[in-house]
């Protein structure tokens, strides 16, 4: 801010003067009012100044910081990132909507419509490496582009442009677990911990250098779960692995490459069961492919074939009689069914067509599943 005018200054210091000398001890009420009211302008107007040279000084210390995310492990990030003081974010991007359902609504990624509940601007972006994307980023000048479960590849020319680089959070412990399914092959392989690890993007996939990694362990909670908790996990901590970015306090370490591992994007086919599997193994599916793309059998009825999802279930120990596939119990209560080496309880499903319920609730209108009844033959 500019310093207060000259010629102001002259002309409230006459006032004062005039004032003071006119009667020393005996003000009238005009120029007790007058003197208050230079002294209210004087303390105003440095308070002003001092509020704007200290958003001056901020805003210099401030990261810019521009955000590109889609899934819902973002939406922890970006709600906390536009809540740090020492981030200013410049800009946020996104997925563009697609069709949803079976109406196929145009719906909005997760970022999206947090922008919408938010009031904020998500851009909508077709393609990173889009000349007219470029351009606003070199408008803009990010110090870093941070990337979370964006789902497009950033070409050598996007990594390059912000002062400090790509930084990505990436849902695993790298190098375990590069590429699309981290969260659900974590899960699925029944690892005993993941987490979130914020890298340095390179060309290759998940390959660049890593900042800082914190560890999750795994509960046995479902995948959709897990991501919530990864993404509060990368939130808390997102801000000061920025700090220390910028300020050079936070090294960069190269990946170990050769024993680093990759996951594939999950087919919906991938979530159908097999009950010849361990129990625990199957349990493990039923937790990963939750929500999506579900895990799921098909059983034949006299009418047609009925596929039924299923959400929760855990493994019964010391069940006697086991057998693959084939249905131990059925009533009330329970709703067990063999695997390779033990049995599993039923806990959650969402019959084809229908909305989710109780095992038992779905066993009470349910004639063709019984005691004995075999779900799949073996290698269906």
């Amino acid at each position: 801010m500019k310093s207060f005018p000259k010629k102001e200054v002259i002309v409230f210091a006459f006032i004062i003067k005039f004032l003071y000398s006119y009667n020393k001890f005996d003000y009238t009420k005009l120029q007790l009012e007058l003197i208050l009211k230079v002294k209210f302008f004087y303390k105003s107007t440095f308070i002003i100044q001092f509020i704007n040279n200290n958003k001056e000084n901020k805003d210099k210390t401030m990261i810019k910081v521009y955000f590109l995310g889609a899934g819902e492990i973002a939406v922890p990030v970006i709600d906390k990132l536009v809540k740090a003081e020492n981030i200013n974010v410049v800009g946020i991007g996104t997925q563009l909507d697609k069709p949803a359902g079976r109406k196929k609504v145009l719906t909005p990624t997760p970022i999206g419509k947090w922008g919408l509940d938010n009031d904020i601007e998500v851009a909508r972006i077709r393609s990173v490496n889009d000349e007219t994307f470029i351009k606003k980023i070199q408008e803009l000048a990010p110090d870093v582009i941070l990337v979370i479960s964006f789902g497009q590849l950033l070409r050598e020319e996007i990594l390059n442009l912000p002062t400090y680089g790509c930084v990505n959070i990436h849902s695993s412990i790298l190098p375990k677990y590069r590429g699309a399914s981290p969260i659900i092959t974590a899960i699925i392989n029944q690892e005993k911990e993941t987490g979130v690890t914020f890298m340095q993007m390179a060309k290759g996939l998940d390959t660049g250098d890593i900042f800082k990694i914190f560890k999750y362990p795994l509960k046995g909670e479902c995948a959709e779960v897990v991501e919530h908790n990864l993404g509060v996990l990368a939130a808390d901590n997102c801000a000061d692995v920025l700090a220390g970015i910028i300020s050079g306090k936070l090294k960069n370490t190269p990946q170990n490459h050769k024993i680093a591992t990759e996951c594939h994007k999950i087919r919906k086919a991938e979530g159908k069961i097999n009950w010849h599997e361990t129990a625990a193994k199957v349990v493990a599916k039923i937790n990963g492919f939750n929500p999506w793309p579900g895990a799921f059998f098909t059983i034949k009825t006299p009418k047609r074939d009925i596929t039924i999802k299923i959400l929760e279930a855990e493994v019964i120990d010391n069940f006697e009689g086991v057998k693959p596939a084939v249905v131990l119990e059925a009533n009330k209560n329970n709703w067990i069914i063999g695997c390779q080496d033990k049995a599993i309880k039923i806990s959650k499903v969402i019959p084809q067509g229908k909305k989710e319920m109780t095992g038992v609730e779905f066993l009470r209108g349910c004639n063709f599943i019984k005691q004995g009844t075999i779900l799949a033959e073996k290698g269906e």
